[in-house]
């Protein structure tokens, strides 16, 4: 969990505690207490009234005066001096809650409201203010909390805040531009709430938290565990204070404003807190139960035995550590008086209404064109899959028609072969029945033989060359073969025999004798 860095300005006095929670027990890691008020930058030589308790019990003062009168200014020594005391914690990663109250808060009370809403709420004591006051409030500088008359007590603020703005010049003295405030609490309301989770008050006891400080102090009258009234605050402390019975007449006034009987119990806490001031309330009020505000539940193992003893005087940042981590634990909802511009400045990003805009139309355009871009991505992957599917089918019927084309080529070179073995068988016909007639005719006449029959190129007449032994069976052979011409006869010797050599020349008939 983050470190806290609580602080209480009231006044010139600021008061500022280091708190973090280790185990569900809260701890003081830093106490510092010093005299502030905003810049004088027609003052300001350097020079400012500043003391503080630390771990180390460190005590340091810065005087000066200008025509008599101290001044009073938050110069560099200033923030060295905080710097320092807090150096030990990274201020980037701590939170940094103030707790404010008059004069930079005001009080007004409302009467019981119709409507339990918060927002109608808010907005119907924004109305009484402006009626009442003449003052007109944002609703970030609004805190409301109900009283125990179930009248409305409301908190708000108009103006700067100094705490504010001491945060914001130590955080520019290290060389940041802001550090983290998530809230800002009222003092009085804080406070309240704390000493009421630690007093065991009966409902019908009226109590009184009396707060003393340097140079105020604060009354704060309860009804059981709620507040009842919130005095004025008084320009008495343990720096001007001379005698308590100022105390008591104030109280006693207070009371009577708010309509208040009697004290059951009173709780004294603050820089005086003594056994003294504690016995001249028992004198005043002697049936009341007048004791100390403890802190037994806290550590303050970190502190020396001198800041220890002053813990009291830290009763406010403490009361607002308490309530902070109670309201992340979801057991309570306080006040914020945090204002507007503060949270502007805590954005990462810092736009105005018109950039909102911007941004609003820059997530639906991205909405938009991201589904799109989905929708479209789921299409290609649909497309791919198809593409897929119907490269596959491609590819098989890409088979299927190479098996059809070998099939074809087939179908083709057998009708080519039909065609040549029809061709031949029909000539291989002419020709087996011309060589049965010249056989039928030779073998009959043992004196004719044959040496060669030849077919000539490009010509369809059959050459039929041989020998005959008599030249009267010639003109039988012309005879025999249709349109034949014997071209020649010689005479020549063949083995010491005389032989006629013939060159007989016919044409082959298309069709067998006899057939049509």
């Amino acid at each position: 969990m983050k470190p806290l860095i609580c602080l209480y300005c009231e006044g010139a006095d600021t008061k500022i505690a280091a708190i973090t929670k280790e185990k569900d027990k809260v701890k003081i890691l830093k106490s510092l207490s010093m005299d502030f008020v905003q810049p004088d930058t027609s003052n300001f030589d350097g020079s400012t009234n500043l003391s503080f308790d630390d771990a180390g019990g460190a005590n340091i003062s810065f005087d000066n005066e200008k025509d008599g009168k101290p001044i009073i200014t938050p110069g560099v020594s200033n923030m060295s001096v905080v710097s320092s005391s807090l150096s030990s914690l990274n201020l980037s990663k701590c939170l940094f809650i103030p707790a404010v109250t008059e004069p930079t808060v005001y009080f007004h009370i409302s009467e019981p409201p119709k409507d339990n809403q918060p927002s109608k709420i808010a907005s119907s004591i924004i109305e009484d203010i402006q009626k009442t006051k003449n003052v007109v409030i944002d609703r970030n500088n609004l805190g409301f909390v109900e009283l125990a008359d179930k009248s409305i007590l409301s908190v708000f603020t108009n103006g700067e805040i100094s705490c504010l703005q001491l945060i914001n010049s130590l955080a520019m003295y290290n060389g940041k531009r802001h550090y983290s405030i998530p809230t800002v609490k009222n003092a009085e309301i804080s406070l309240a709430y704390f000493v009421a989770k630690r007093k065991k008050f009966f409902p019908d006891d009226n109590s009184l938290i009396v707060y003393i400080g340097k140079e105020y102090s604060k009354l704060i009258f309860l009804s059981g565990r709620k507040i009842k009234h919130i005095g004025a605050t008084l320009d008495i402390g343990t720096t001007n204070l001379h005698t308590y019975d100022v105390y008591f007449s104030k109280i006693l006034l207070e009371m009577e404003n708010g309509g208040i009987p009697h004290l059951d119990n009173i709780v004294v806490c603050g820089e005086d807190d003594s056994e003294n001031l504690i016995l001249s309330f028992y004198g005043t009020f002697p049936e009341a139960n007048v004791s100390r505000l403890e802190f037994n539940d806290l550590d303050v193992s970190a502190l020396d035995e001198e800041a220890q003893k002053k813990i009291s005087s830290y009763a406010v940042p403490i009361a607002i550590a308490y309530e902070y981590y109670e309201e992340l634990n979801k057991e309570f909802t306080g006040i914020n008086l945090l204002p507007r511009y503060v949270i502007e400045d805590q954005k990462f990003f810092q736009f105005g209404w018109h950039a909102y805009l911007v941004l609003i139309f820059l997530f639906a355009a991205t909405y938009f064109i991201t589904s799109m871009i989905l929708v479209n991505y789921k299409k290609t992957q649909e497309l791919k899959t198809e593409i897929a599917k119907l490269t596959e089918q491609k590819r098989e019927n890409q088979e299927v028609i190479n098996q059809i084309n070998y099939f074809q080529n087939r179908i083709d070179n057998f009708a080519q072969t039909q065609t040549i073995l029809d061709t031949v068988s029909k000539g291989a016909e002419v020709w087996g029945h011309l060589i049965e007639k010249t056989s039928d005719f030779f073998g009959a006449r043992k004196s004719l033989w044959i040496t060669n029959i030849t077919a000539e190129d490009n010509n369809p007449d059959i050459v039929m060359t041989g020998f005959a032994m008599t030249n009267r069976m010639l003109p039988d052979l012309a005879y025999y073969y249709d349109n034949s011409l014997l071209k020649g006869v010689l005479y020549e010797e063949l083995r010491d025999k005389g032989a006629y050599r013939f060159n007989l020349s016919f044409k082959i008939p298309l069709k067998p004798e006899g057939k049509k």
